[in-house]
Parts: structure tokens; sequence; C-alpha cells
């Protein structure tokens, strides 16, 4: 059963990877990514990002994009941890870790689901910076990542 939370606490991760698999010796692989707070984005210093949500509206998010990996690929099982709140650089934003039988599986998974979560989970961030507070704009290059697993998703049904 998949892990999903949205918290302001930070989150450990070895002790997260430690109670994903549990003994479960069907898993043979784990692959994991762990997102941190960059100290300059777009030529600007950042001395906080503020991650906003919808809390009822976010883990319905989480939970179907975890699904739809799950769907996809042969996930033993998933955790997903994003943090909301007050951030400084270098602080860990979100963590998503898959573990599977096998590799292949275990890191589209993981890529999928993050990339999901850059375009379709409802988190609003707001940076301060030496010129002031702005909001982040989504990038070209999440979309367009996203949308290759679409594109892979229709090819692969036809």
């Amino acid at each position: 059963m998949p892990t999903i939370r949205v918290q302001t606490e930070d989150f450990d991760l070895g002790a997260e990877v430690d109670a994903l698999r549990a003994g479960n010796a069907k898993i043979g692989g784990i692959a994991l990514f762990v997102g941190l707070v960059r100290d300059i984005n777009d030529g600007a210093g950042v001395s906080t990002l503020t991650l906003e949500h919808y809390p009822a509206m976010t883990q319905k998010a989480l939970v179907d994009i975890v699904d739809q990996a799950c769907a996809r690929w042969d996930v033993i099982n998933a955790t997903v941890i994003h943090r909301v709140g007050q951030l400084m650089p270098t602080d860990q934003i979100v963590l998503v870790i898959v573990a599977s039988g096998h590799r292949g599986d275990a890191f589209q998974a993981c890529e999928f689901i993050i990339d999901f979560l850059k375009t379709r989970a409802p988190f609003w961030k707001k940076e301060s910076t030496q010129k002031g507070e702005r909001w982040v704009e989504a990038r070209a290059s999440d979309d367009a990542a996203s949308s290759r697993w679409q594109a892979l998703h229709k090819s692969e049904e036809s």
C-alpha cells in the first residue's frame, strides 16, 4: 500500500526507504528522487521558498498520480512525501521512492511520478529573493516531460 504524505516536517531518507522495504523479499530494485530548494533560481538568489496547497485536492491528486504509476508498471510499493510551508535553500522538498521487482519498472515509475507531481499536483511556490517575492511559474521543460508520458501511453495503446 503506497504511503502518501503532505507535511511541514522534514523527512529522514533512510528511515523512509527502510519503511518501504520492510523485509519484502519480492523487492528487487528501489529508485528514488529527492528534490531540494535551490539557492538561485532564474538568476536571482532565493532566501526562502514557501509552498502552499489545498489539502483535500492535493491528497487526491497525489493518490491519482501514484495509482497511474502502479497501473502502468510493476510497482510493489511507493512513497511520496511533499513538504509545504516555508523552506530554506538546501531543505528537502519532495521524496519519491518506488520499489519493484526489477529496476526498469522502479526507475520509470519514479520518473513518471515526479514528472506528474511537477505538473499535476496543486502546489503553489513563492520565492523570496533580493528583488522581492515572486510566484514560481511552471517550466516548459516540466510540461514537456509529462507530455512525453502521455504520448508514450498513447503509442503503447495502439
